[in-house]
């Protein structure tokens, strides 16, 4: 096939260019699972058992894949012929995560034992200085499957009233109760598990009885009201199905102020010390006893900040900075105190442009809400999105073992610490990809020529797991073929996130971006799987897609028998991260990387949940 490029009114380049077809490997596996060039049920099932690991299969799944390839046109009754098993392979069928989209994890524990996916100011449509308020980014947040929401309530011009602005900005105005129905309506499209409401109130308490009438009369019987035994610990996600609880939020104008004014550190931080949550004496007490998760006091500073109350449970907010310099010195006490308490952490206030940060630093450290600018993109959105791709989308993914227990010698878990151990090795080799050319216009990377793809492949979790290595570049090439594997030696899997980033490069100008996707290590299936690729927004493009095979060895943590599909279980209840966070593109040498490996081996195998 040749595309050309017009050059100017009186030239053309004209290029020859390859299709999508199977690579080596692939040729050789059907050539192990067929005979005499068709490959029968029987030997699809016995191959989506050996190869891809998926225990669970039989002679009705291998009839649902056949089925799949019969609607699109590429089915013999005989059986499947090199092209058709390619298709299958880079089919929407054929994913890395679990096709059933079911919730596995026990979700019977309290709520502090689960990372929560938590919106930040969710109400602006833009940037945090001067964008436009709506209900509109609460109703995608939340059909997202985002759990936590976020609204600051100000009194109106007159004082009468409530209202939902970010005080202090030029930002626009909404309607509370727009808001709150916009939660009502949208709270449980996508997900039956508990949405929290927190409330960054800046009210009297006058206006405090008007919203507490206002939430009680929206929400009604679906609103949580606390009990004396939850004082002491957390409901489970499972007991607040359908539920929503409100959470009081502290004002952090006194921060934003002194910080956007060029603070150090250190003086930000003593700021942060004079910012304390409401005093629930001076709440209106129909507003206060709707409160089902209670904001805890800060007065302490870092020195007593992480105090734990042994008879009440408590919500507790800082910032990023305070977080990263916790975290420098007091990283297993953090651990501590996120088993019983669930801790938010927010962006700080110079991110006017509505960035994000790097939310490994909450997780690995058990922070249950890392609070997120939805209406954003880049890479840390991109990992909060595939983070939040594990247990079923539903927004609620149980923290592992490692972070709620107390060690052998009753020492908690320091992410930071050098003495830990590598447990097992990921490798994943990205074999091609294919589909830009449908998604994209012929001009839209080059536009004289066609794009010169290449794949950035990366972990990140903790720090001595997170790194990131790149394929070499194709050159003129819509069909990428890169047949390239990479290692990741794993110390913590069960705090991991894989990501892949495809880019074409430009010599002379910045590298487009061509497709993104982070998956949950705990979620991945193993074998050769079709891996979608998503666009800067997290939206997944129609065609364009990779092939890539997963192994991790060595096999040593056992399967949850509760969920048939098959994937590589890294611990009994685990998370998921992204790579190279400091610098993306990470670097550039691959001492771990092999290409030309043989085919995946019934020994390489991972056996998958089932």
């Amino acid at each position: 096939m040749k595309v050309t490029f017009k050059v100017c009114f009186c030239c053309a380049r004209s290029f020859k260019v390859k299709s999508s077809e199977p690579p080596q490997e692939i040729k050789t596996l059907f050539d192990n699972y067929s005979e005499n060039g068709r490959m029968s049920e029987d030997e699809m099932l016995r191959f989506v058992i050996q190869v891809q690991g998926e225990t669970h299969a039989d002679s009705n799944y291998v009839k649902d894949i056949f089925n799949m390839l019969k609607h699109h046109g590429v089915f013999h009754p005989r059986g499947l012929h090199l092209e058709e098993f390619y298709r299958y392979l880079l089919s929407d069928f054929n994913s890395p995560l679990p096709l059933s989209g079911e919730v596995w994890q026990d979700m019977t524990q309290p709520l502090s034992h689960y990372f929560l996916y938590t919106g930040h100011n969710s109400y602006l449509t833009g940037n945090q200085l001067n964008s436009r308020s709506s209900t509109e980014p609460i109703v995608k947040a939340l059909r997202r499957g985002v759990r936590v929401i976020e609204l600051d309530l100000w009194p109106n011009s007159s004082g009468t009233e409530a209202e939902v602005r970010h005080g202090g900005t030029l930002t626009s105005t909404e309607d509370l109760q727009k808001c709150l129905n916009a939660v009502k309506e949208n709270a449980f499209e996508v997900s039956d598990y508990p949405v929290v409401l927190t409330l960054e109130d800046h009210l009297n308490p006058d206006l405090q009885k008007k919203v507490a009438k206002m939430v009680s009369k929206t929400f009604g019987g679906t609103l949580f009201r606390c009990r004396d035994e939850h004082k002491k610990c957390f409901p489970s996600p499972e007991a607040l199905k359908n539920k929503i609880l409100m959470s009081t939020k502290p004002p952090k104008e006194y921060l934003q102020t002194h910080i956007s004014q060029g603070a150090t550190t250190a003086e930000s931080i003593n700021t942060e010390e004079l910012i304390q949550d409401e005093d629930e004496k001076t709440v209106a007490v129909e507003y206060r006893d709707l409160i089902s998760i209670h904001a805890g006091n800060r007065k302490g500073g870092l020195k007593n900040c992480l105090n734990g109350d042994p008879n009440r449970v408590i919500r507790l907010s800082m910032s990023e900075q305070w977080l990263e310099t916790l975290a420098k010195t007091r990283g297993p006490d953090i651990v501590k105190f996120t088993q019983r308490n669930i801790l938010r952490i927010f962006p700080k206030a110079t991110r006017f442009d509505s960035s994000n940060y790097d939310p490994l630093v909450g997780w690995i450290h058990g922070a249950q809400m890392v609070a997120f600018n939805m209406q954003s993109h880049g890479k840390f959105l991109w990992m909060m999105q595939g983070m939040f791709k594990a247990n079923g989308g539903c927004g609620y993914v149980k923290k592992p073992d490692v972070l709620l227990s107390n060690g052998s010698v009753g020492k908690f878990f320091d992410p930071y610490s050098q003495d830990l151990q590598i447990k097992t090795t990921l490798k994943v080799k990205i074999y091609n990809g294919e589909g830009w050319n449908l998604d994209f216009s012929q001009d839209h990377f080059d536009r004289y020529s066609p794009p010169d793809f290449y794949a950035r492949v990366g972990i990140a979790g903790i720090p001595l797991d997170t790194i990131s290595y790149k394929t070499e570049t194709d050159t003129d090439e819509w069909f990428p073929v890169w047949n390239e594997e990479f290692e990741f030696p794993l110390r913590v899997p069960e705090l991991a996130l894989l990501c892949i980033t495809v880019k074409d490069h430009d010599k002379n100008t910045q590298n487009d971006f061509a497709g993104q996707t982070c998956l949950p290590l705990s979620e991945i299936r193993p074998g050769i799987r079709a891996v979608r690729l998503h666009d800067r927004l997290g939206d997944v493009f129609n065609h364009a897609r990779l092939l890539v095979r997963f192994v991790l060895e060595p096999l040593t943590y056992s399967s949850p028998s509760s969920v048939s599909v098959p994937v590589v279980k890294i611990g009994i209840e685990r998370r998921s991260l992204i790579v190279n966070v400091k610098d993306y593109d990470g670097p550039s040498a691959n001492p771990k990387h092999n290409p030309g490996t043989p085919p995946v081996t019934t020994s390489q195998r991972s056996p998958g949940r089932g």
